[in-house]
């Protein structure tokens, strides 16, 4: 079909060509009359796609406009924006114009107006070529004889009216599962089906549950996936030990977060007589126990990532694997795939080597244990773990000129605080803090970019099929954004198209290192910055700036770790020679894997912080009237968003800065007083009160204390 569409779409193209019948046209292509049927609902998409028209006397020709599609994004006053991917702004769509469309909707756009210096561009949906969601999660509301559920999703642009068959067991205020059966047209609501009843609202657990319903996530493995799971031995094979390299006898430590169940990475430091150091590097032989192309794997190639939403974990591989054979719990025997690392203390690697390994991890070690012992601080703790300071200690040493090497090289360390949220035993929030990173951390972290990078740069040179983690330069015209935006500081970031270094951001960041500012530039820098996402092509990772990178050390709960696993493990088992049909198979399937991996690294992310924006809400709901200390993060056309110390942000509407006009200062992104001149721009410390707090609407609101 998609061949014929492109014959019909060239013969019109032809300069010769003059409007004909679609008798005419399949005579000039000689269709055949048994194909006659198919040609017409060939033509009939083209039309449908506005990308042919048919005249009053049923000749088509090519449409004499020209339409785009792209992701109509709505927001809650009716209007909304579609991006484009040939225009760098947003096009705004009226409300008149919108066509009924949903948030999320692919569709058909027709330009009115261009873009000029005093508004954006302005367009019209022709077409909803597809809508984004049959199934929305919301509150149901009964009436009489009918009922209505008020999505979750604000944007969404509609309620959904449920007819009294229709309505299940759902009850006042019950979070409902709905399948949408009629989209809104001609001024009327959507119509749906309650599918399932969540719970009532304020129900322990349901305000996750609803997220996860809400888009759609894999939150149960199959019956099938977990009996293949349970099939798997939970002791390593002892047939395979003697084609391994065996660890066993060696101190090695996993070091992770105190809650952390899935193990993937252990690490051991020693040091050689030639004063250099061996570091080694163990992460869990997963794609030894998950096959390629078995059940498990493809269910993990749908979620492609494990989702940790507060409390609650959405795994990418069952239990069974993900805690329990794959993870390399303390005093187990485990397999590895391990690299093998000797650096000089200028933080070079000078040689490495990749072997399967086995391994029994000494001792299981949380950060906070590790930090205790470098700091010397806790007394019963350098007790426990006497025997193995001096690893801790050499750790720590080699990790500090692992980092030193980076800082030389332009790694970009933004410092960036993570939210702690702590809930109770009913998943209530208890308490929002900054989430504490020490120098332990540092050492994972430093030893982890050191085999991904090894990793990446060896089968880079092999021309390898191969998942790299890429983050390409930033684009010029934003760091020109910037500019205007640490103008304010008084600092500015020196590019051009043709040379964009990390080391110059690294130095507008050790410029505020240390001071009030530095948050707000650290999160200017990071919203400047492209989003990494995985491909099977090598371009680099500008924000460590790595020539190779990839992710290797985490296949218990990443996709693309597990996808290179395989690829690492056929390479050693075949010594390196791997056969071409092989190596071509699998180069398809690298694109494809990376393509999902990164829709899937989306989803999560988007996942992630809808339930700490939820939380968030829910914690500051009893604190309506509070004040606080905060600074400005961010300057829009409706308001400002300002952060407080414990990571929670909300906003100042516009109706809430005074009885004053405020001018929108679009490059600075600053509010200027028309009468005062009063400005708020981003970095500014502020006095506020807490307005308003919504866990439904997943919105705090502020206003300024005078």
């Amino acid at each position: 079909m998609e061949e014929q569409e492109s014959k019909i779409l060239e013969l019109m193209k032809d300069k010769k060509y003059i409007p004909m019948k679609a008798k005419e046209i399949a005579m000039i292509m000689r269709v055949p009359k048994s194909e006659y049927r198919d040609f017409l609902e060939v033509l009939g998409n083209l039309e449908l796609n506005f990308k042919i028209q048919k005249n009053r006397k049923s000749k088509y020709s090519l449409v004499d406009k020209t339409y785009y599609d792209g992701i109509y994004r709505k927001n809650q006053k009716g209007f909304g924006f579609v991006r484009l991917e040939a225009h760098e702004d947003e096009i705004y769509i009226s409300k008149e114009n919108s066509l009924n469309a949903l948030n999320g909707d692919r569709v058909l756009i027709e330009i009115l107006e261009e873009a000029n210096k005093v508004k954006s561009a302005e367009a019209k949906v022709v077409k909803i070529l597809k809508h984004e969601k049959n199934m929305v999660v919301g509150i149901f509301q009964k009436s009489r004889n009918f009922g209505f559920v008020v999505p979750d999703d604000k944007n969404l642009g509609t309620d959904i009216f449920i007819s009294k068959n229709d309505m299940g067991k759902a009850r006042n205020n019950h979070k409902v599962l709905v399948k949408i059966t009629k989209y809104p047209q001609n001024g009327k609501k959507a119509e749906g089906k309650v599918i399932e009843v969540l719970g009532n609202v304020n129900e322990a657990g349901v305000d996750m549950l609803s997220i996860i319903k809400e888009n759609n996530l894999p939150s149960k493995f199959p019956e099938q996936v977990i009996q293949e799971a349970k099939k798997i031995d939970s002791k390593v094979d002892k047939n395979d030990i003697p084609n391994r390299v065996d660890f066993r006898g060696k101190e090695i430590f996993t070091i992770d977060g105190e809650d952390a169940k899935d193990l993937d990475d252990a690490v051991r430091v020693e040091k050689l007589e030639n004063g250099n150091y061996k570091l080694e590097v163990h992460i869990a032989d997963v794609s030894y126990y998950v096959k390629e192309n078995s059940l498990l794997d493809e269910e993990a190639l749908l979620r492609g990532t494990s989702i940790y939403m507060l409390g609650r974990v959405i795994p990418m591989l069952p239990r069974e694997l993900s805690n329990g054979i794959c993870s390399l719990n303390a005093g187990e025997d485990r397999f590895t795939l391990s690299c093998i690392m000797e650096i000089n203390d200028k933080g070079n690697v000078l040689s490495s080597e990749i072997v399967k390994g086995i391994i029994n991890v000494t001792e299981r070690m949380s950060y906070t244990d590790v930090q205790a012992i470098l700091d010397g601080t806790n007394e019963k703790i350098t007790k426990r773990y006497n025997n193995y300071i001096e690893q801790f200690r050499l750790m720590e040493e080699l990790a500090l000129i692992l980092k030193n090497k980076r800082m030389e090289q332009g790694y970009l360390n933004l410092d960036i605080p993570e939210s702690k949220i702590d809930l109770n035993i009913d998943g209530k929030v208890i308490n929002v803090s900054q989430y504490e990173t020490t120098f332990a951390h540092e050492i994972i972290e430093q030893f982890m970019l050191t085999a991904n990078e090894v990793i990446a740069e060896r089968f880079f040179w092999l021309e390898a099929p191969f998942i790299y983690r890429v983050h390409e330069n930033p684009d010029i015209e934003k760091i020109q954004e910037l500019n205007k935006f640490l103008y304010n500081f008084g600092l500015k970031i020196k590019a051009n198209k043709d040379n964009i270094y990390p080391k110059e951001f690294v130095k507008i960041l050790e410029e505020v290192k240390g001071k009030d500012e530095e948050k707000v530039v650290s999160n200017l820098i990071l919203r400047t910055l492209k989003v990494a996402r995985y491909e099977a092509e090598n371009k680099g990772h500008f924000g460590i700036a790595s020539k190779y990178y990839c992710h290797f050390t985490s296949p218990i709960r990443r996709y693309p770790d597990l996808f290179i696993h395989r690829i690492i493990s056929k390479y050693l088992e075949e010594n390196y020679d791997v056969q071409e049909k092989w190596i071509e198979l699998h180069r398809i399937q690298a694109e494809e894997r990376a393509r999902q991996s990164s829709e899937r690294e989306k989803i999560a992310t988007k996942v992630e912080r809808e339930a700490e924006d939820l939380k968030k809400a829910e914690y500051m709901e009893d604190k309506i009237g509070n004040e606080y200390e905060g600074i400005i993060s961010s300057v829009t056309s409706f308001g400002i968003f300002v952060e407080l110390s414990n990571t929670v942000e909300g906003l100042i509407r516009f109706e809430d800065l005074g009885d004053e006009y405020f001018i929108y200062d679009e490059d600075r992104k600053r509010l200027i007083g028309e009468r005062t001149n009063t400005t708020y721009k981003i970095g500014d410390k502020l006095k506020i009160k807490v307005k308003n707090a919504s866990k439904i609407l997943r919105q705090i609101d502020f206003e300024i204390v005078k």
